[in-house]
């Protein structure tokens, strides 16, 4: 079983072994920044053929987006949420010590939008990946408290302070697994990925953040390809390079990307076959 394939590969788990194909439907969000808005396009697009995930595994921003959509958010009011928001409300700068900006402004917004309190309060189950700093293995919470294993997952090193949770240090849960199709994977009979950090040419290279944020992306750039074969089905929208990780304010042009991009895909027949048999 995987959770036994977990155990021996020294990766953390925290949740109970279920047995195989328990759910219909799983979605996999990757992380990606703002290019998180996207998952945001895939979802709508998703809901709107009849295709509704029953179990979402997520990393930094894909954790973002299901955590919210998890608790009973549609898409576009998920969206709308986030807009209200500018960049400064998700990140300020602060003193460089372990951390160059402050991401308390994501935990006020899960706290002034979330109705659950704890994994277990959410309308749809929810496995969130983080970086164990300490320990160096991918972990993947699904029970208890939520916002903080949320936060924590977002964390980009450098960027972002680790968040402590039971005197362990976490970070993005993207250095570890930006694609965590792991907690889920044989689990359900039709398996979705929405991936969003592509990595492709970028002219401007300067600025600490800059170089930080493009370490960090390049690290993570074979997942996509590594993983691709694990799904009935992969949304991975290629005008994302187009966008900066940290570029909220192209919100809706990102929405947009993922929602026409899967609209494509669903209109694909060798996909409409599997989509045929694997819910039918």
């Amino acid at each position: 079983m995987i959770i036994n394939k977990l155990v021996k590969s020294g990766l953390k788990t925290n949740y109970k072994e279920m047995p195989d194909s328990k759910y219909k439907t799983g979605l996999v969000l990757s992380g990606g920044g703002a290019r998180g808005f996207a998952h945001l396009g895939v979802l709508q697009a998703l809901n709107e053929a009849g295709i509704f995930p029953e179990i979402v595994s997520g990393t930094s921003a894909g954790a973002l987006a299901g955590v919210l959509y998890c608790d009973g958010h549609p898409p576009k009011e998920i969206l709308r949420i986030m807009k209200l928001h500018s960049k400064l409300d998700y990140m300020r700068p602060t003193l460089p010590r372990d951390g160059l900006l402050q991401i308390s402004g994501v935990a006020k917004l899960l706290e002034s939008n979330l109705t659950a309190k704890k994994f277990e309060d959410l309308k749809i189950p929810l496995f969130v990946a983080a970086t164990d700093l300490n320990n160096a293995r991918a972990v993947y919470f699904s029970k208890g408290e939520l916002i903080t294993p949320i936060i924590a997952s977002s964390s980009i090193p450098v960027l972002f302070k680790p968040v402590i949770i039971n005197k362990i240090h976490y970070v993005d849960g993207g250095v570890m697994d930006n694609f965590p199709i792991k907690p889920i994977e044989n689990k359900t009979s039709f398996l979705i990925g929405s991936f969003v950090n592509p990595v492709g040419y970028e002219e401007t290279t300067s600025g600490l953040i800059t170089i930080a944020v493009r370490i960090f992306m390049l690290n993570q750039a074979k997942e996509a390809e590594e993983k691709s074969k694990l799904f009935d089905l992969l949304i991975a929208p290629e005008g994302l390079t187009r966008y900066g990780i940290l570029e909220t304010e192209s919100a809706d042009a990102l929405y947009e990307m993922g929602y026409k991009k899967t609209r494509e895909k669903l209109q694909d027949p060798i996909v409409k076959k599997i989509i045929e048999e694997k819910l039918s």
